[in-house]
């Protein structure tokens, strides 16, 4: 597989106003047979750690929607591809946490972000998100990779 760390930062800083969700899920998508376009809309509403609540970050939550269509379970009673979906879940979550010491998006950007003044949250996204797109990316890679 192709690196692709670097589209999915330039695709958060450069794409138009798309979120860290969006970004990690619309860049992997295609090669998991998902339309683009069908992936930047199922993917819209979990930036901000769901609708700007502060809640698990949308890049972590991005990263686990690509495990999903990697190894998800479709099939009734498929036991193996569900345990093997959570484990692969768990094990980006521990990394990524590994360092960036959370994966909740206010303590990530260190503010409240249901109660945190617009320009505020605005100012740190712009001064995090980045390096957390691109720690999601990476280690999804090499989850990828290895699964």
């Amino acid at each position: 597989m192709k690196s692709k760390v670097n589209e999915a930062v330039d695709f958060f800083n450069n794409g138009g106003g798309f979120n860290c969700a969006q970004a990690i899920f619309a860049t992997y998508c295609e090669d998991f047979g998902l339309d683009k376009e069908i992936a930047l809309k199922l993917s819209g509403g979990l930036g901000g750690g769901i609708g700007q609540l502060g809640y698990i970050c949308g890049a972590v939550s991005g990263a686990c929607l690509i495990i999903g269509l990697k190894h998800g379970m479709y099939l009734p009673n498929d036991k193996e591809s569900k345990e093997k979906t959570y484990a692969l879940a768990r094990e980006f979550e521990k990394k990524f946490v590994e360092r960036n010491q959370a994966a909740n998006c206010h303590e990530l950007l260190k503010i409240n972000s249901q109660n945190g003044e617009k320009r505020t949250r605005a100012e740190r996204v712009r001064d995090i998100c980045p390096g957390i797109v691109k720690d999601a990316a990476e280690i999804l890679e090499s989850i990828l990779c290895d699964s």
